[in-house]
């Protein structure tokens, strides 16, 4: 019999799972039985479309079944089965999912998901053992296949002859080795214990033989030990047992089952509502953030049943898209078990149900944010972008949601705080929630025009996030307290004597500072003297809406709009090179010339901008220099 060759991609994944450096191998046992589950999931959809199949339960099981003396574990399914090119393409390819293919022919009639990718997990058999076997029939087909493989080496199919429609998976276990020990998957208690532990809510029944004591008939004192097929998962769904009941590794388990992520999740919400709309959830907020999150690949929504049957694997209607990062399932009696992605966005029942889910994550968060500080800011450094990204879409339509869960870094905590929390410590005398972009809060602290509200000793939000100043723009005001940029040509701060005397300064050099403008044509809206500055010589502030983080946003994207801030270079009069400025004002036009390229030039390198020429720029210091 000619043996084929696994694809390169699959032949990798062999010899990783064969070579494992996973400490949990007990996982494969879960993937095989929820492959067997999807093959049974399979059977009863078609039912639903197809008059001449009827589901009767009954017949429906999984078997899980062990022969120590052969180093043998079988599980076996009653489900679909799959023919000799269905083997072919699922076992032979990795990743090449028959759930995944028949929920793709399938969506379009009655909107339903079957989870599994039926490739990688049963890949995972090889990790304990050193042969898998597969005999297979499909439903409808009066033949059937045998698949064998003993790893990357490749595997054979053959026609062979079975009484029963369904999949059967035998595995060689592997012989013990110096540091792992599989004989424990031969071992029938410590089987029954992984099923629990990972299986239990399959609702389908999970049957093993289970060797038991009695006393022997005609004896007071005398055992015997006796097998007898039990099922031996619960069958129940967590989300429909009692919250006392369960625990966080419940929880957690129930979170890994589902691969709803890699992490663990912070925070997990149980909801059983009886209201208007009756539906049980279990949510979770993940620690981690998807590697994919951000891209076009990122699928958020839930799980959705009926009646405890899957209808979709991702119901996007279920979340708000500033939620998406949340995970779960929601299974309510109130929905029709065929109902159709069509139907779902018009369905009055899903909407109640989302709305509820939304508060109910808010009040969560909040809660999070109120007792558990620490985890809360856990939470924000993953997602704390999107619930800004949820505020500056839709043109603010979800700020009122949202503006009491978003954070900033402090310039006085020196740490994360809410706008409430700023707002709390303002002074009487302070108008306005001031703040400063930048890409990184080290760069925003030397920012020259942070000086003057530092001095006054306002505290200053640190935006670091692309999206910072644009969800603020859609926020406006917070407890009628304005947004104003540090660059701001109006910070709102009373005027003090050096203010007159810049005010003083400036109109008394109008003539040098025209003349600079006039040299900066195109680039700066004005020249003047700073209000603002203490220390540092130049910088530049903004007039109008678009500030310079926003600009170098906004030309950053694909579609460069090419939107200019409204520039000022504004001139510290205190410091030395103010009057340097005058003097050759009045005595050298070329070297103010210089002076003007120069002072202009280090202030787009103190806000991050890109030169016009750098080249240039590098050559008027050297003719400073000599």
């Amino acid at each position: 019999m000619e043996k084929k060759q696994f694809q390169a991609e699959s032949t990798r994944l062999l010899d990783m799972m064969i070579n494992s450096i996973y400490t949990q191998k007990e996982i494969f046992l879960r993937e095989l039985i929820s492959n067997a589950s999807d093959a049974i999931d399979k059977i009863y959809y078609k039912a639903l479309t197809d008059d001449s199949l009827v589901f009767d339960k009954e017949k429906y099981f999984i078997k899980v079944s062990v022969d120590k003396e052969n180093r043998t574990l079988t599980i076996r399914d009653t489900g679909i089965g799959m023919t000799a090119e269905e083997l072919e393409n699922h076992l032979g390819v990795i990743a090449k999912s028959g759930s995944l293919s028949f929920k793709k022919e399938n969506e379009s009639k009655d909107g339903y998901n079957i989870i599994g990718q039926f490739g990688v997990g049963f890949y995972s058999a090889f990790m304990v053992a050193d042969v898998v076997t597969v005999i297979s029939r499909a439903l409808g087909s009066d033949s059937a296949y045998k698949w064998e493989s003993s790893g990357a080496d490749g595997y054979t199919i053959e026609p062979i002859d079975s009484d029963f429609v369904g999949t059967e998976i035998t595995l060689k276990i592997k012989e013990n080795a110096e540091e792992e020990n599989f004989d424990e998957y031969l071992q029938e208690y410590r089987l029954k214990a992984i099923i629990k532990k990972y299986s239990d809510f399959i609702r389908y029944p999970i049957k093993m033989d289970v060797t038991n004591r009695r006393v022997k008939e005609g004896t007071d004192n005398d055992f015997e030990e006796y097998v007898e097929e039990q099922i031996v998962n619960s069958m129940v769904p967590i989300w429909r047992k009692n919250k006392s009941e369960l625990t966080t590794e419940d929880y957690e388990q129930f979170y890994t089952g589902k691969h709803y992520g890699f992490d663990k999740p912070l925070k997990h919400i149980h909801i059983s509502a009886d209201g208007a709309a009756v539906y049980q959830a279990i949510l979770f907020i993940p620690e981690n953030i998807p590697f994919d999150y951000y891209s076009k690949e990122y699928e958020k929504g839930l799980e959705l049943y009926a009646n405890g049957v899957l209808i979709m694997n991702k119901c996007a209607d279920l979340l708000p898209d500033y939620f998406s990062f949340v995970k779960g399932m929601v299974d309510s009696e109130s929905l029709s078990l065929n109902i159709s992605r069509e139907m779902l966005q018009h369905d009055r029942q899903l909407k109640l149900i989302a709305k509820n889910i939304a508060s109910k994550i808010k009040s969560q968060l909040q809660s999070m944010l109120k007792n558990e500080r620490e985890k809360y800011e856990q939470f924000y450094k993953s997602f704390g972008r999107q619930l800004k990204f949820g505020i500056y879409s839709d043109f603010g339509a979800h700020k009122d949601v949202l503006q009491d869960l978003i954070m900033f870094h402090s310039s006085k905590e020196k740490a994360l705080v809410t706008l409430d929390e700023y707002v709390a410590k303002m002074p009487e005398d302070q108008k306005y929630i001031y703040y400063a972009s930048g890409e990184s809060i080290e760069r925003i602290e030397k920012l020259p025009q942070t000086e003057l509200v530092a001095d006054k000793g306002y505290e200053i939000l640190y935006f670091t996030d692309d999206i910072d100043e644009f969800a603020i723009k859609m926020i406006m005001n917070y407890k009628e307290k304005e947004f104003r940029s540090v660059s701001s040509s109006d910070l709102g701060i009373e005027s003090d004597e050096n203010d007159k005397e810049a005010d003083s300064t400036g109109s008394e050099n109008k003539e040098l500072f025209d003349y600079m403008k006039d040299l900066l044509s195109g680039k700066v809206t004005n020249v003047k003297a700073s209000k603002r500055l203490k220390s540092h010589p130049v910088c530049l502030s903004t007039e109008g809406e678009v500030t310079i983080e926003m600009e170098k946003i906004l030309n950053a994207m694909p579609n460069n709009p090419n939107v200019k801030a409204d520039k000022v270079l504004e001139i510290n009069i205190n410091h030395d090179v103010f009057q340097s400025l005058k003097d050759a004002f009045e005595k050298d036009k070329e070297k103010l010339n210089l002076y003007t390229a120069l002072l202009y030039n280090q202030a787009l390198l103190i806000e991050g901008l890109p030169l016009q020429d750098p080249v240039e720029f590098t050559n008027d210091i050297c003719k400073i220099m000599v």
